[in-house]
Order: C-alpha cells, then sequence, then structure tokens
C-alpha cells in the first residue's frame, strides 16, 4: 500500500468484520512537532492476548480465504519506516485502538491520500456503522460523525448515491480549508 489512507481502509475493514457498530479515525497533523499520528479503535469483538500477540505476524491471520495477513505488519511498518511507531491495543469484548506515530517529514513517510475516497467507500459498504473521523492540523478540525448525518437524513439511506457525493465534497473542503494534507 502505497498510502496511509489505505491502511486505514484496511484496518477499518477488519473492525467492521469484527462487528464494530462505531469505528472512530483519528488523524492528527502537526507540522511543528514533526508528527502525523493515526489513531482508530472501534467497539468490535476484540481481540484475546494470544491473537493479540499474532496480529503484527505477517504468516498469521484470521481470514480464511487466505494464509497470510499483511494489512497491520505493512502499516506497522510503514510507521517504522518514517521512524514513528506502532501499537495496538485489544480486549475481548470492548473493542480494538490502533496507534501509529510518523515523523511527518520523514522522506521515507507515505502520503496520507485520498481520505474522502475512504470514507466514502467505508460509509457505502458499511451504512449500518456509525464512523467518526477527526482530522485535526494547527489550522483547525474537521469533523465527520455519520450518526449525526443518519439522524438529519431520516428515511434516507446514507449509502444513498447523493447523500455519499455530499460527504465526499463536504470532506475535501474541510480538509482544505484546515491545510491538511493528502
Amino acid at each position: 500500500m502505497m498510502e496511509l489512507s489505505m491502511h486505514i481502509l484496511d484496518v477499518v475493514e477488519n473492525s467492521t468484520r469484527a462487528e464494530a457498530q462505531r469505528v472512530s479515525i483519528a488523524v492528527t497533523e502537526d507540522r511543528k512537532r514533526n508528527d502525523l499520528t493515526i489513531i482508530i479503535t472501534d467497539d468490535g469483538t476484540g481481540m484475546d492476548p494470544v491473537t493479540l500477540k499474532k496480529v503484527l505476524d505477517p504468516f498469521y491471520t484470521s481470514k480464511t480465504v487466505r494464509r497470510v495477513g499483511l494489512g497491520l505488519p505493512m502499516f506497522s511498518q510503514a510507521a517504522e519506516k518514517a521512524d514513528g511507531s506502532f501499537s495496538v491495543e485489544s480486549k475481548v469484548g470492548e473493542g480494538t485502538r490502533i496507534s501509529a506515530h510518523f515523523k511527518h517529514g520523514h522522506i521515507d513517510r507515505q502520503p496520507l491520500g485520498n481520505m474522502a475516497n475512504t470514507m466514502v467507500t467505508l460509509i457505502a459498504g458499511s451504512p449500518d456503522v456509525n464512523f467518526l473521523y477527526t482530522h485535526h492540523t494547527t489550522k483547525g478540525t474537521y469533523i465527520l460523525d455519520t450518526g449525526e448525518i443518519k439522524e438529519e437524513l431520516d428515511d434516507v439511506p446514507i449509502n444513498n448515491t447523493s447523500v455519499l457525493q455530499f460527504i465526499e465534497e463536504d470532506i475535501v473542503t474541510g480538509l482544505k480549508e484546515i491545510g491538511a494534507d493528502h
């Protein structure tokens, strides 16, 4: 994966497969401190301690369709290559928290990528999940809460094409206003 948004997509798709009803994606860019942080938290089924110890092993996966699980190991490697760190915390019945830190200006840091596309893909694929996406820079904070959007929509599904187009445009505009990477 060449962009961090693709790592986020992969991790959050795992959250939805783990029956998460709420997923939080927090991106913080602090160029003054040379820091980029991505924290993904879910309320899914979580992992037991044995599974948790294996998740960064590329030859381990809980999926039955393939024999390798490269998502988290590649995300971890991306953070480490950019002089950062990576951690996974999880408890059965409570959920999982993934934290990735990068040196923002590091030559090997992957670009953030298209977060608008990533979020629209997640919402379209898992309309029953509530996503909270926050993106903070020194110029401001952008917040997208699909729970709030669903309340405003009444009977219109959140994965309606017009709604998804509105959400995508809102994210693009919001991130541009706060000077976020892409």
